[in-house]
């Protein structure tokens, strides 16, 4: 932890308040989480997949709706208040040089995500009812999707939208934080028994127990430390440049086909005459094992497997390290096998991109602090929501 002890408290540092938002859901077997917020005039609740790897909120919206998928809640309806063209808001969502204004008083959008899902619609403004830690109800206008065309993708779950809070202009917290409500960070407390909270804004943070490193410039539109270096069982694996990204909006954690290929081999090696054998009749994910008898918890398991970590910096002075222990890249099937949750990326299009998925983040506070433009964590336990002035590091 840094050289430093990790059970400092959290104290307010003064900022501006904070939002907390419970988490529901779970990696496995729900492989979604999902968080309530009330939007509109009266305002009405929503489920929404909060995702720190894209910067647009949106919502199913009857505008009317062309193509809407099953949704937990009713359409949202817009109040009209349409975003222009030129705001900068909406510049900030297109490629630099696409952005067209052929309807100059409405900003269209689209959205498309590495499962393949999409949403397009038309950007509107709209009020988000919003409790904060220092007591206050407020009600910001901000600036939201309202997405009358959405298509599935691969992994998609019933929702009313999006919640994003990428690096973005278009991102909730930016957009809070443009408005003087909150600093602009993010945290994450996802619990391995499902469930947890995220915060937007930082006064419930002191910090000192956490491990940081710096966002890499090269990655405007991601969470992204730059270039890992990949540990097995504290021993460099000869990958070294494996650009890595943060995403909450994924449930699994993702190697490039090289990586991939090459941890199959090592677990392989690591598993020979222990008692897992492959189970190829368990689809759950790519690579499952069994036992003599069905895993109740990985905590039967954990014995035969070791731990992974991921360097940033390497050769630097300010080096860290993202531990994987094996309860951060497994997981016990419902046919109580033990399953590999890191999957092959180039396989599902992410080309040369790893990405630390929900599973690989749980029982770790992870803070994205876009203000000084560093990522840090922390092990703590995700199954409380923190109170103002008494949150722990543990």
């Amino acid at each position: 932890m840094a050289g430093k002890s990790a059970t400092s408290s959290l104290a307010l540092n003064g900022a501006a308040s904070s939002i907390v938002l419970p988490v529901h859901g779970n990696v496995y077997p729900i492989g979604a989480y999902n968080v309530t917020l009330n939007i509109g005039q009266p305002p009405k609740p929503y489920f929404l997949d909060p995702d720190t790897g894209s910067d647009l909120t949106w919502l199913q919206c009857d505008a009317p709706c062309v193509r809407c998928l099953e949704a937990p809640h009713p359409l949202y309806r817009p109040n009209n208040d349409l975003v222009a063209c030129k705001d900068p808001l909406c510049a900030s969502l297109h490629a630099p040089g696409a952005h067209k204004c052929e309807n100059p008083e409405q900003c269209d959008y689209e959205v498309e995500y590495a499962d393949g899902g999409s949403s397009l619609g038309v950007l509107v403004r709209d009020n988000f009812l919003l409790n904060f830690t220092n007591g206050k109800q407020q009600r910001p206008y901000l600036a939201l999707g309202c997405g009358y065309d959405q298509i599935p993708g691969s992994s998609y779950h019933p929702i009313d939208g999006v919640l994003g809070l990428g690096k973005g202009k278009s991102s909730i917290v930016s957009q809070l934080a443009s408005q003087g409500h909150v600093r602009n960070v993010i945290g994450h407390c996802l619990s391995s028994r499902g469930g947890g909270f995220f915060i937007l804004g930082d006064d419930l943070y002191d910090y000192s127990g956490a491990v940081w490193t710096p966002m890499s410039p090269d990655h405007s539109k991601h969470y992204s430390p730059g270039l890992a270096e990949l540990i097995f069982d504290g021993k460099s694996t000869g990958f070294r440049n494996l650009h890595v990204v943060f995403d909450s909006g994924s449930s699994y954690t993702y190697f490039n086909s090289q990586a991939y290929h090459f941890l199959i081999l090592w677990l392989k090696r690591e598993l020979n005459g222990k008692p897992l054998k492959e189970a190829p009749d368990d689809r759950t994910l790519p690579l499952c094992w069994k036992g003599r008898k069905p895993f109740k918890n990985i905590r039967d398991v954990k014995k035969y497997f070791n731990t992974l970590a991921l360097r940033f910096g390497s050769g630097r002075k300010d080096a860290t390290q993202f531990e994987l222990p094996p309860e951060a890249y497994l997981i016990i099937s419902s046919k109580g096998n033990v399953c590999l949750g890191i999957l092959d990326g180039t396989e599902v299009g992410l080309q040369n991109s790893n990405i630390i998925g929900d599973i690989s983040m749980q029982d770790k506070m992870v803070i994205y602090d876009n203000d000084k433009q560093k990522i840090g964590w922390a092990p703590v336990n995700c199954d409380q929501l923190p109170k103002s002035r008494s949150f722990k590091f543990w």
